[in-house]
């Protein structure tokens, strides 16, 4: 038997994958592919070209009104399929674009950050915690292991952030007595999940 014709999506992840992209961003575009092909009644993007992605951009812009950035971020997921997946270059698109908003970015106070924290309970407490103490983004502080936190050295190892780049950033003192209690539990869930068959975790690229 004849195997079965890869989908245009699971390609388009495994595409992703081998170009060792962000998985955030595999799901980005995967979701932006998906939104494209439905707005234009499931046809397939062989079958289209340059309208219909101006087409799907000015509905964006129009009755979405989505940011500026969210249609830059359809246009390139968009790109990526015809260019890697496809092997299709399209040229010359032209759009109605979204405006680009003109803001000044809101900085918490130390005193307004620590009111916030303490409105904040449990391990969501710990990890907000660590986000504003070491500096790190939202992905990357979800994603956090054991291994990568030295309380040696008061320093943790981001593995793989933003752009797959890693590095070093500091361990907060305040937080650290607070860091080694919640180990202990995640250790003891952990062998709890092992004894019932599960505890199974996700790791880059596999």
């Amino acid at each position: 038997m004849e195997p079965r014709p890869k989908k245009l999506l699971d390609h388009l992840r495994e595409v992703i994958r081998l170009k060792h992209y962000a998985y955030r961003t595999e799901e980005t575009y995967v979701q932006w592919v998906r939104r494209y092909i439905l707005f234009h009644e499931k046809r397939h993007p062989r079958e289209m070209g340059r309208l219909e992605i101006e087409a799907f951009l000015t509905h964006l812009a129009v009755q979405q009104q989505v940011a500026a950035s969210t249609q830059n971020q359809a246009l390139n997921a968009i790109l990526f399929l015809y260019r890697e997946v496809l092997n299709l270059e399209v040229a010359g698109v032209s759009a109605i674009r979204a405006k680009r908003t003109q803001y000044l970015p809101t900085v918490l106070t130390p005193q307004e950050a620590r009111a916030v924290i303490q409105n904040i309970g449990g391990a969501q407490q710990l990890v907000v915690k660590l986000l504003y103490g070491g500096g790190l983004r939202l992905c990357e502080g979800l994603r956090l292991r054991v291994k990568d936190v030295d309380f040696a050295q008061h320093q943790i190892l981001v593995r793989d952030g933003k752009g797959s780049k890693s590095r070093v950033t500091m361990l907060p003192n305040s937080i650290t007595e607070e860091l080694r209690d919640h180990l202990v539990g995640v250790q003891r869930q952990h062998e709890q999940d092992l004894g019932r068959g599960f505890g199974a975790v996700s790791l880059p690229y596999a």
